[in-house]
């Protein structure tokens, strides 16, 4: 069976090299040449076109932006997949984007699974983001073998848009977490404290985390040099406020952080990683 790979970016590109190591005949398509050729030698099938790409494949596998991206090729590659083949979405989009998708989908016999990641471009290499699913159980069964050849971890959590609502919850937990390793670095600079010594002394203790050891170094060294762009988490924290307020749910904590990366956003920075987010806490002291 072959897997066709649409959204060969940061994320994309190294889920899907490891989808080649795996063993896994892969179909790609890339606007840039450059991409097309990098993916060839690594062991891809590149052809010209989307849909030439889902008429070839049984599992086409979606790593796009957001929710009107991801429509945009379920609408263009919709005629030429397969009955009996699955789409799965590993983008972060609207949990009811996903249910729209699906209910295309569904209408012409294709399988869909909404399937977001959380690690960034450092796991997305390793081949060990975690995977959070939402679909019916039998779709999610015959997918999780491939899913588990990007993955460290491949859980399913409800039916269609439930992997997408666990991602927005993710990412209120994410910005939040280096919202609060930001405002101790500038507390721990401002007291005329070492960063790095800080960072060794707390990170074995109750204040040590993924996102601690993940982007801590980065905001010490500043190298905000993307694994995941503040503007794309400003997209995915918009979403958690829509459907919040969809469900009437107050979040007060993730509103300011939606309010920060907005600004980070409009002075230029949000083409960088999310670990750039110390400098509107820096900002606000300079």
């Amino acid at each position: 069976m072959k897997i066709g790979f649409i959204g060969l970016g940061i994320m994309g590109k190294p889920m899907c090299k490891n989808l080649i190591k795996a063993g896994y005949e892969v179909v790609v398509s890339s606007s840039r040449i450059e991409t097309n050729e990098e993916m060839k030698k690594a062991g891809a099938t590149v052809v010209s076109t989307y849909k030439e790409l889902a008429s070839q494949s049984g599992v086409v596998i979606t790593m796009v932006p957001n929710s009107p991206e991801v429509k945009a090729v379920i609408e263009e590659i919709k005629e030429e997949l397969k009955k009996g083949s699955t789409v799965v979405d590993m983008s972060s989009i609207a949990p009811l984007a996903s249910q729209e998708v699906a209910k295309v989908l569904q209408e012409r016999g294709v399988g869909f699974l909404d399937a977001p990641v959380s690690g960034g471009e450092p796991k997305a290499i390793e081949g060990t983001v975690s995977v959070m699913v939402g679909g019916n159980e039998e779709t999610f069964t015959k997918c999780k073998p491939i899913l588990e050849a990007m993955a460290a971890s491949v859980v399913r959590v409800g039916d269609v848009g439930a992997g997408n609502s666990t991602k927005l919850a993710n990412q209120i937990i994410v910005a939040l977490n280096i919202a609060a390793v930001s405002e101790a670095f500038v507390l721990a600079k401002n007291m005329g404290v070492d960063q790095e010594l800080v960072h060794q002394a707390i990170r074995g203790g109750l204040a040590g985390s993924t996102v601690l050891d993940a982007k801590g170094p980065m905001m010490i060294e500043r190298d905000f040099k993307p694994g995941f762009k503040i503007d794309l988490h400003l997209k995915d924290l918009n979403n958690v406020l829509e459907t919040a307020d969809e469900l009437g749910v107050s979040l007060p904590l993730t509103q300011s952080m939606q309010d920060a990366l907005e600004t980070l956003s409009n002075e230029g920075f949000g083409q960088e990683d999310h670990s750039a987010i110390l400098r509107y806490f820096e900002n606000m002291h300079a």
